[in-house]
């Protein structure tokens, strides 16, 4: 019940978020957006139709798909979302704070993706173009971003046929900032990478890792494999995150220990406990590093003690 709470409070502030990026940027110079929301924009802007009721009907076959696509919580959830977009859009008495269209195009698109990113990290659609990518991703395999881009392409170009070059211009700058801010609210604003190291010196390199860097990580068996020299013997491969700050540092201790290791480095969206989150200031890192490696050192001499025959990595 608390995460369901919680849940319908984020996707509140998303609709918040949402029709402020609608009512002071988006709607009082008659730019788009990509999506239903674009499509609900354009339609009021040839036909005198409040923006609330069109947003309501062109939602309806979005909703009707999510029914047979989506799971019933979801499907709830977006009613709520979409629903509550439209009260807030009607009800709300915003003033345009600016008429640059540059500034409209951006902070429109800022604030529009940032409430979209916050429904959809929260079980929730705010716009039903996602729900037709996922439909016909199910049915003919063709990827929910190219149907997203095909959907927004010609909604762009009838925006260019029927209001102005210009427009559709600004429009798909307002989209691309929102696809940059959603994609940012989904996978986070944390700065960590991810390195999965393979070297010969690797328990150097795993004492290294914990004494300088302070770092935590995972070592796992790799069965046999082939590289630039030959075939390769069982070794341990090390697994672990670092903050962005600390990769040019980590790069430079192993290069001192193995300059052949083999390092794989790839991006990741968010991390939940584990070490890295909890000391990221200097002083933690001093108190995390020794007291861990001796930590580590205790229990690998007292699993010697215990079982001998069992060689500790």
């Amino acid at each position: 019940m608390k995460r369901l709470i919680s849940e319908i409070f984020q996707i509140f502030i998303g609709i918040i978020l949402a029709s402020i990026g609608l009512k002071m940027f988006l709607l009082p110079n008659g730019f788009l957006d990509g999506g239903v929301t674009g499509i609900a924009i354009l339609l009021s802007e040839l036909f005198p139709v409040n923006i609330s009721v069109v947003l309501l009907i062109v939602s309806i076959p979005f909703l009707a798909l999510a029914w047979f696509t989506l799971t019933k919580r979801i499907f709830l959830k977006s009613i709520f979302a979409i629903v509550g977009l439209a009260v807030f859009i009607h009800f709300e008495n915003f003033s345009a704070v600016t008429d640059d269209k540059l500034l409209i195009a951006i902070f429109g698109g800022l604030f529009l993706g940032a409430g979209i990113g916050l429904s959809i990290k929260n079980g929730a659609v705010l716009d039903g173009s996602e729900i037709l990518g996922i439909f016909i991703n199910d049915r003919l395999g063709i990827s929910i971003g190219k149907v997203i881009l095909g959907f927004n392409a010609i909604l762009f170009s009838l925006t260019a046929l029927l209001l102005s070059v210009e427009i559709a211009m600004y429009s798909i700058l307002t989209f691309l900032v929102t696809a940059k801010i959603i994609d940012l609210m989904i996978e986070g604003f944390e700065d960590y990478v991810g390195m999965m190291i393979v070297s010969e010196k690797y328990i150097e390199i795993e004492e290294e890792l914990i004494q300088v860097v302070g770092t935590g990580m995972t070592l796992y068996k790799s069965a046999r494999g082939y590289g630039k020299r030959g075939s390769q013997t069982e070794k341990d491969i090390i697994h672990t995150v670092v903050n962005r700050i600390d990769i040019r540092r980590t790069y430079n201790l192993i290069e001192k220990i193995d300059s052949n290791a083999f390092i794989i480095e790839f991006d990741v969206n968010n991390i939940k406990g584990g070490i890295l989150t909890k000391y990221l200031t200097t002083e933690g890192i001093k108190k995390l590093s020794p007291a861990l490696y001796k930590s580590q050192e205790k229990d690998t001499k007292k699993a010697s003690k215990t079982s001998p025959e069992k060689k500790q990595p």
